[in-house]
Formats: C-alpha cells, sequence, structure tokens
C-alpha cells in the first residue's frame, strides 16, 4: 500500500477561495469588509516574514489588514493600549498578537486581553473553555486546518480511533476536543507515553504534535491509517553540508508505505493555518454582525 499525499497547499487555496468569495458576498450585500490586524512585537526574522505573508493574503482575499510593528523594547502598557484600542475598533474584526513575544511581555495577559470575540488565534482562556464544553467558540488555526482536512478526506469522523501525540494548548488539547466533537474516541498521547509506538498503532486518525524530528516510524502506523504530520522541524541535511532540511514528527519515507493518506512536510499542515486564520475572520466579523457563518469553514 502507498498513502495518498493529502496536498495542504491545494487544500489552503481551496479555502482562501471560500474566504474570498464569502467576503465579496459580505460587501456587496451588507456594505462590510473584514479586518484583520497583526501585532507584531520586536524583529524576529521568522515572525516578520510570517506577518508579511499573512498580510498579503489578508489583502488577495478581500479583507482588510491592518499592521502593527513595535519595538522590542515596547512596555506591556503601551501593547495592552494598543490592544484595547483595536477591540474597540469597529473596522477589526479579527486581532492576532505574534508569538513568541520578548521575555519582558506576559503571554498570557497579553493573549486574554483581546476580545474573545476577536480572538482568531482561539487562544483566550473563554475560547479554550467554550470549546472544551462544546460551544461556540473561535478555534486555533492549525487544529481547524486538521479538522477540515480529514473531513474532507473521510467525510465523517464519526466512530474513529484518534490518537494525538502532543499536548500543548496550542494544537494538542485543542485537536483532541475538535476530534471528540466530530464523535471520534480520542486518546492523547505525548512522548511520555508508555508504549507509544502500541498506542500509536491503535488509531485509525494519528495526529503527531509532539516537535520532535521524524519521532514516530512507519511501524507506528496502523495500515490504512490517516496521518496528520503538525510538526515543523529544522535538520542537518544529510546530502548537503551546512544546510538544513524541513522534517515532520513521523518518518514520512517509511509512514508513506503504510499509512492510507498523510500529510507531508513542508506542504502538509503548514499552507492551512494562515488559510483558516483568514476564515476566522471572517467567522468573526459574521457573528460580530449577526449574520450566517461561512458553511465548511468553522468547526
Amino acid at each position: 500500500m502507498r498513502a495518498k499525499i493529502i496536498d495542504g497547499k491545494e487544500f489552503a487555496e481551496r479555502v482562501r477561495m471560500q474566504v474570498g468569495a464569502h467576503v465579496a458576498r459580505l460587501k456587496d450585500d451588507h456594505g462590510l469588509t473584514p479586518g484583520l490586524a497583526v501585532v507584531l512585537v520586536g524583529e524576529d526574522p521568522a515572525s516578520e516574514v510570517y506577518v508579511r505573508s499573512k498580510g498579503k493574503m489578508t489583502v488577495e482575499v478581500g479583507m482588510e489588514s491592518f499592521e502593527h510593528k513595535l519595538p522590542a523594547d515596547t512596555s506591556e502598557a503601551d501593547l495592552l493600549a494598543l490592544i484595547d484600542r483595536l477591540n474597540n475598533d469597529p473596522a477589526v474584526h479579527g486581532i492576532l498578537v505574534q508569538l513568541p513575544l520578548p521575555d519582558h511581555l506576559d503571554s498570557d495577559l497579553v493573549i486574554n486581553a483581546i476580545n474573545p470575540a476577536k480572538d482568531v488565534d482561539g487562544f483566550h482562556i473563554s475560547n479554550v473553555g467554550l470549546l472544551g464544553t462544546g460551544q461556540k467558540s473561535m478555534v486555533p488555526c492549525t487544529p481547524l486546518g486538521c479538522l477540515m482536512m480529514l473531513r474532507d478526506h473521510h467525510g465523517s469522523l464519526s466512530g474513529m480511533n484518534a490518537v494525538v501525540v502532543g499536548r500543548s494548548n496550542i494544537v494538542g488539547k485543542p485537536m483532541a476536543q475538535l476530534l471528540l466533537g466530530d464523535s471520534c474516541t480520542v486518546t492523547i498521547a505525548h512522548s511520555r507515553t508508555k508504549d507509544l509506538g502500541e498506542v500509536c498503532r491503535g488509531a485509525d486518525i494519528l495526529v503527531a504534535a509532539v516537535g520532535r524530528p521524524e519521532m514516530i516510524p512507519g511501524d507506528w502506523v496502523r495500515p490504512g491509517a490517516t496521518v496528520i504530520d503538525v510538526g515543523i522541524n529544522r535538520i542537518p541535511h544529510p546530502e548537503k553540508e551546512g544546510k538544513t532540511r524541513l522534517v515532520g514528527d513521523v518518518d514520512f519515507a517509511s509512514a508513506k508505505e503504510v499509512a492510507g493518506a498523510i500529510t507531508p512536510v513542508p506542504g502538509g499542515v503548514g499552507p492551512m493555518t494562515i488559510a483558516c486564520l483568514l476564515a476566522n475572520t471572517v467567522t468573526a466579523c459574521c457573528r460580530a454582525n449577526g449574520l450566517e457563518e461561512p458553511e465548511g469553514l468553522t468547526a
């Protein structure tokens, strides 16, 4: 058996097209333009590239992009004051504070200062609680993207055994909640799980989000299982001295010979994260105005 490769780039393009179509309808029918504000503190090169990409794609789908770049020594009071202004700005429907923040800033305090209805990252404690109790919330982008791809591939996920390897607040825990919401039987495992390989072999759906390069070999994958690899790890290139390459948390070469379907790294889950950020911004705009949410773009 050789796995079907789930093309995250192609799927993300489809999501962005859906977002763009819904944005056009909001403009034509209601005179509304969804707006996304991104806040970057400091000059981390990777974060700067990511923020530029977010801004470019926001504009491409017809939304307003508001970028706020602050110096690394910005005080907590000044950052919280900016968030307060964005919370009260009717043109801004989504607010994202790029992480990580400089060490002198309290990330939890900053994230929880965002209006939960505008928290398009889904990290606010209120959204975490709403998701955990099965209520309407803003959902973290990466798990939402994973869920969309799984639904697209399988249709119904009801009754499937799902194993999530990783327990982070950003991916592992919300991913498990979303799978529970789709009536999967869910196990959360992690690097300290006893007999981790045996736990993984019981999965119809295996989500790897532990942050360790190629930790999960092909013989941990149940034949025919769907593997969603969230990991993005940079390791030395085996053939190019001084160069690196990106790999996931799954050993792709061996796993693709066993799995029924698998996401590659790069080109799998990664492109879905920004696409779902755009989808969440449209959803936030619709909710703020009492309008019907975009079909297929929410959990």
